[in-house]
This record gives C-alpha cells, sequence and structure tokens, in this order.
C-alpha cells in the first residue's frame, strides 16, 4: 500500500513538472527551468501586410508564436505556413494569442506583396501578422533575441533561414521551440499555448 502511494505521488510530482515550461536563454537553446533573470526579446517596430506599424507594444500581454520566412521560398517556407495555417485556424478564439512571422527577404516582401501572400494562403491579419522592415533590424533580431539561426552567426551578411518556430510568453521570454515543417509540432505548440494561458 505504501509504495502504491509513493508511486501517486511521484506520478503526480512528474506531471507537474511537464506543465512548468523551460526559458531558452542562449543560442545553444538548451531548456532551463528555475531561471531567475530569463532572456528577453528586445523590442521592434516593423510593419505587417496591413501596412499598419507592427512592434512589441502590440504584442503587450500576448502569447506568441514567432517564425522567419520569405514569401518566394520554394522550400521549407510553404510547410510552415501550412502547418502554421493549421495553428491560427486552432487559436481563433485564443484572444491573447498571435503569430508573428518576419519575413528574411524585406527587400522583395514589401507590404503589398506580404498582404496578396496572406490573401492567398487564407491568413487572418487580426491574428497572423507578417512583417516587413529594415534587414538589418530584422536579421539582427533574428539572430540575438530569437537565436534563429542554424548556423549560429553573427555575420550579418549571411542569409537568415530557419524551419525553427518560438514560443513567446507574455513577458517576452522564449519558452518553447519547435521544427515549423512537423505537423506534430503544431500540436506540442498548441499544448503548450493551453500551459501558458493558465499562468
Amino acid at each position: 500500500m505504501a509504495v502504491f502511494v509513493c508511486m501517486l505521488c511521484s506520478c503526480h510530482l512528474f506531471d507537474s513538472k511537464n506543465e512548468e515550461l523551460p526559458y531558452y536563454n542562449a543560442k545553444e537553446l538548451t531548456p532551463q527551468w528555475g531561471i531567475k533573470n530569463p532572456h528577453t526579446i528586445a523590442n521592434f517596430n516593423f510593419q505587417n501586410q496591413s501596412g499598419n506599424s507592427y512592434s512589441t507594444d502590440s504584442l503587450r500581454g500576448k502569447i506568441y508564436v514567432a517564425n522567419f520566412f520569405f514569401t518566394t521560398c520554394p522550400g521549407i517556407c510553404p510547410k510552415m505556413t501550412h502547418n502554421l495555417k493549421k495553428l491560427q485556424d486552432s487559436i481563433l478564439s485564443m484572444q491573447q494569442v498571435n503569430i508573428v512571422s518576419f519575413s528574411v527577404m524585406p527587400w522583395v516582401d514589401t507590404v503589398g506583396r506580404l498582404k496578396k501572400y496572406g490573401i492567398e494562403n487564407e491568413i487572418n491579419p487580426s491574428v497572423w501578422h507578417l512583417l516587413t522592415g529594415d534587414k538589418k533590424a530584422v536579421y539582427t533580431l533574428g539572430r540575438g533575441s530569437y537565436f534563429a539561426d542554424e548556423n549560429n552567426t553573427s555575420d550579418t551578411s549571411s542569409f537568415l533561414h530557419t524551419d525553427k518556430m518560438f514560443l513567446v510568453d507574455k513577458e517576452q521570454h522564449i519558452r518553447g521551440v519547435y521544427n515549423a515543417t512537423r505537423g506534430e509540432d503544431i500540436n506540442r505548440v498548441l499544448n503548450d499555448i493551453k500551459i501558458l494561458l493558465k499562468d
């Protein structure tokens, strides 16, 4: 009987641990728990597909999933967009949750092009924001804040491209890293969003 009770307690403790999402504080993207001063996403200000300014202030009090893409990408981007569309449809009723996609080819992805891309891919502009702006600002943010670089380089002339998506909490801390080309990771991030919504 004592063993059975002990097993139940252990299971409960294990489940509680799983409900606490880790923090990601460096480019190695190693999950860490119990961090006193977690890494924070730097402030940014770009334009979305509606031509409106969209900044860190736009995300105050919100949870969001971020990724990096470009509209003419023939490889991983269509898969990411397809999967994020599924995520979009799942979070429509969650007013505190957004998706933010940063273009890594802002010199091509104008507001007009992003708007067209959004229409073609049934992207809801009230939930999912496609952002464009200064290349240096995008790349600095991508590498320095989201650690979104497969090569872990600080070379700003190197093209920024990744299949990762990042779950960011209301305090601008990274709480999850996933592969946006994998359907099962959409289920994972959705589950983790629900955990953050409980906080």
